[in-house]
């Protein structure tokens, strides 16, 4: 049995932060590796200004080289486009390894939005990442009002695979002001030296064009 913590996103770019959280959950939860899932297309995010998937997949594999992360496009793979339906087809897919899902703290103020929200809980525990400016919104939003009853000390997160889903635990983590956003405001072409990029997606390991 694998331990898997799956950190989804957009990656529009991966960037140390992203590298940064994910190393700490490892820690955190003893897992034996954390997977980036590349989105193909985030529902919730506006098309304009996307990079291309093998430029946000390559640059991804560049950011967790050498550290025990794999950045992958497995949902074009897959055909899902919601986190629900990629979950229950990864959980169908390796019946051997135990996942939970990684969030940070800004995505738990809109978790409400997300497809089957509910669904996502009790399909795998969730791990929540302290973001510095959302902790406020993401105790108080919709979700985490329904969420609360679920969750579990920090000081167990070790134990997370012994936990029923729904199951939820929120962790601390020094604040990282480090965004995706902010770095295309900085450098807007960021992606050109990776538009002939041809990527192989290490879990599929078909190549991603």
């Amino acid at each position: 049995m694998k331990k898997i913590g799956l950190l989804g996103g957009s990656f529009n770019p991966a960037h140390g932060g992203h590298r940064a959280i994910s190393l700490f959950a490892r820690e955190a939860l003893g897992l034996d590796e954390v997977w980036w899932l590349v989105s193909p297309g985030n529902p919730l995010k506006p098309a304009k200004g996307m990079a291309p998937l093998p430029t946000r997949l390559a640059h991804a594999q560049r950011i967790a080289r050498r550290a025990p992360i794999r950045a992958t496009a497995i949902e074009r793979h897959l055909h899902t486009r919601y986190t629900i339906d990629t979950l229950r087809a990864l959980c169908q897919r390796y019946p051997r390894h135990r996942f939970i899902w990684l969030m940070g703290a800004d995505n738990l103020a809109q978790f409400g939005q997300w497809r089957d929200w509910r669904g996502i809980a009790r399909q795998m525990p969730i791990a929540v990442i302290a973001r510095p400016g959302y902790d406020d919104a993401a105790r108080g939003s919709t979700a985490m009002s329904w969420l609360r009853r679920f969750v579990r000390s920090a000081r167990q997160s070790a134990d997370w695979t012994n936990w029923r889903p729904p199951a939820l635990v929120l962790l601390r983590f020094r604040p990282d002001p480090r965004s995706a956003t902010l770095l295309r405001q900085a450098d807007p072409l960021w992606h050109r030296e990776y538009e002939a990029t041809c990527v192989r997606d290490p879990l599929t390991r078909r190549l991603i064009v």
